[in-house]
């Protein structure tokens, strides 16, 4: 999701990659899910459906039942974490307020308060200094902090994911009402519906080759 802000407003200024420091460490929360509640839409990538699926043992459709809703977003329809309750709070928290999918949670869970400024060819991380409630946070490593395995194949498949959304945003403008909803249902069967196997990040890379070339999409 675009943002239209400056990011000297929100961040302390600093750019960082996975083997630098900063300061986010707050002991795994120590009991906080403040940041759980009342947030802004979480978009869910096709890695986070495909953790969630597989933790949970559900499938796509499952998940769209209780904790998963669709979205518009930048012109293509995507997941997004279910809110519930008053204080909007994330279908996954369980009765204690902590999160019941934490080994396997999303990937802009495991990122806050970082977060990701996209550049020409890749992306690093910036520290969002207004988000996080905990005070005096100690300085920890970003790929430490993230906790993902194969964190270069992740980091390469989250720059391809942006890359792929803004062809398929700008492809949308040239489409027609109808046809942009046949074209936004085929992006959600292809990367979302359709179930993974094992191998996730090539079976990820096939199904976008088969896409962009079935569409002319490059």
């Amino acid at each position: 999701m675009k943002r239209n802000i400056r990011l000297e407003d929100i961040s302390d200024g600093k750019l960082y990659t996975a083997n630098d420091l900063v300061r986010v460490d707050c002991h795994d929360c120590e009991g906080c899910s403040a940041c759980c509640s009342g947030m802004a839409s979480i978009i869910l990538d096709p890695y986070d459906i495909w953790q969630l699926c597989t933790g949970l043992g559900k499938t796509f459709e499952e998940l769209m039942q209780e904790h998963v809703e669709l979205q518009v977003v930048d012109g293509v329809i995507l997941p997004l974490l279910k809110m519930k309750g008053q204080a909007e709070s994330c279908s996954f928290l369980d009765a204690n307020g902590r999160c019941s999918v934490h080994s396997f949670r999303p990937g802009i869970c495991r990122l806050f308060p970082l977060g990701r400024y996209y550049e020409e060819d890749g992306f690093r991380y910036f520290l969002q200094v207004n988000e996080c409630r905990k005070k005096d946070q100690s300085k920890i490593k970003v790929k430490k902090w993230l906790g993902i395995l194969h964190l270069q194949s992740y980091e390469k498949y989250i720059w391809e994911w942006h890359r792929f959304l803004q062809i398929c945003e700008e492809a949308m403008k040239t489409l027609d009402d109808e046809n942009q909803r046949i074209f936004q249902l085929y992006i959600l069967r292809t990367f979302y519906q359709t179930p993974y196997g094992e191998e996730f990040y090539q079976e990820f890379y096939q199904r976008m080759c088969e896409l962009k070339a079935r569409l002319g999409l490059e």
